[in-house]
């Protein structure tokens, strides 16, 4: 699918947990309108939205959900709390009609969701942790310190 561009009322902004839920609404959408019948496809996997004039620029987003009923559609992204810039950005055009542009990311919904990679590391049967051997650790840098030269006088700013 490639990207839809749409006209939408943004309705609403709200910050949940640990993500901000964004409202979209189209409003006078004729059945089998094609624009909004790909977008059900969307539903429930991420995508990359973009809103006219924003300098947040191109967010990556969860489509939660879509609903239609005889009077409008209705749009349900999640953003991740770590674009709180982002969030702020997009802020500013809650409560106006704007031109937005949706199309699909190739992000699954659980490299969306999963936190920043962190250090390897095993834990033995008696609660020791075992980290690679490449590993810095603070004993290390002990070391590195203890043997730069001691008569060299260090200049303090």
């Amino acid at each position: 699918m490639s990207k839809t561009q749409l006209n939408v009322f943004f309705k609403m902004q709200q910050k949940d947990d640990k993500k901000e839920i964004l409202k979209f609404e189209i409003k006078g959408q004729e059945d089998g309108d094609t624009a909004t019948t790909g977008l059900y496809a969307l539903a429930g996997s991420i995508i990359l939205f973009e809103i006219e004039g924003c300098a947040a620029g191109e967010t990556s987003a969860e489509f939660m959900n879509i609903q239609r009923d005889s009077k409008k559609t209705t749009m349900k992204f999640a953003i991740k709390g770590d674009s709180e810039k982002k969030a702020q950005e997009l802020y500013k055009y809650a409560g106006r009609n704007v031109n937005l542009s949706i199309q699909p990311s190739q992000m699954t919904i659980e490299e969306f969701y999963e936190g920043p990679e962190g250090t390897e590391y095993q834990v033995d049967g008696n609660g020791n942790v075992d980290v690679p051997k490449d590993q810095l650790s603070i004993d290390d840098v002990d070391k590195e310190e203890k043997e730069e030269d001691p008569s060299e006088e260090k200049e303090l700013h």
